[in-house]
C-alpha cells in the first residue's frame, strides 16, 4: 500500500471513487459492504464488513423457508436458490 494519503471527491449523488489499488489490496468489489462511522468534524470511517459463508445464516434460511407460504413465495425456488449460491466462488449472499 502506498503509504501518502489520496485525493478523492464526492459526485453529486455522495458517492466516492475508491482507489483501485486499494480495492485490490482490500479485495473489494462490487459487492463489498461497509460500516459508516460519522467522525464529528472530521469525515467519515468506513469499516469492511466480509459476507459470512452461507452454512452461517442457517437460521435466516429456516425462518424463511418456514414462512415462504404466508409470503407467496415457493419454497422450492428457495431450496434452488440456495443450492445456487452455494455452489458460487464465495458461497456467500450478498450484502445490501
Amino acid at each position: 500500500m502506498k503509504k501518502f494519503p489520496k485525493l478523492i471527491q464526492c459526485d453529486r449523488r455522495g458517492q466516492i471513487i475508491i482507489p483501485k489499488d486499494i480495492r485490490s489490496e482490500l479485495k473489494i468489489d462490487e459487492s463489498t459492504g461497509f460500516w459508516v462511522y460519522s467522525i464529528d468534524n472530521e469525515g467519515l470511517f468506513l469499516k469492511k464488513v466480509d459476507s459470512a459463508p452461507l452454512e452461517q445464516h442457517d437460521k435466516a434460511i429456516s425462518e424463511l423457508e418456514a414462512k415462504s407460504g404466508k409470503i407467496g413465495v415457493d419454497n422450492k425456488n428457495i431450496k434452488k436458490s440456495i443450492e445456487k449460491y452455494k455452489k458460487t466462488k464465495e458461497g456467500k449472499l450478498d450484502l445490501i
